[in-house]
């Protein structure tokens, strides 16, 4: 089941570039990073501008493993450059599981959660940032 993990990256890519061809008036620029001993792999995404200017986007962290019943199980983590904010997304291997759709759900989880944070603004961004700096310190000694 560790070649899912791939595939589903794949699937990933494609939903996302269906659902958002030209992401900021760009194109969607990936990196795929995949350990099939260890069951990860990683789906790095960013936006190149018509000027051939790359900003990162955020990223997709997929971990495959076997649950105790023997079945299979992928968890996604969402994250988003520029927050601490991620979500996980989990798929289930059975009969019925349709991976495509998976994949699909994943992508639109991913884009809801990128424009929700575009739409709140650098503002935004900066006063959460602040909020999670300015965190108590405990006093070393």
């Amino acid at each position: 089941m560790s070649s899912r993990l791939l595939s589903l990256l794949s699937e990933i890519e494609r939903a996302l570039v269906a659902n958002d061809p030209t992401p900021g008036g760009g194109t969607w620029d990936t990196l795929r990073l995949v350990n099939f001993r260890l069951g990860l792999a990683r789906l790095t995404l960013s936006i190149r501008s018509p000027a051939r200017v790359t900003s990162a986007a955020g990223s997709i962290l997929v971990q495959g493993f076997n649950l105790a019943d023997g079945s299979f199980c992928l968890k996604a983590n969402l994250a988003w450059q520029g927050t601490e904010n991620s979500t996980v997304h989990a798929v289930y291997s059975k009969p019925e599981t349709n991976w495509r759709m998976e994949a699909g759900q994943i992508a639109d989880k991913w884009l809801d959660g990128r424009t929700a944070l575009s739409e709140a603004g650098p503002a935004a961004t900066a006063t959460q940032a602040a909020s999670a700096g300015a965190m108590p310190m405990a006093a070393t000694g």
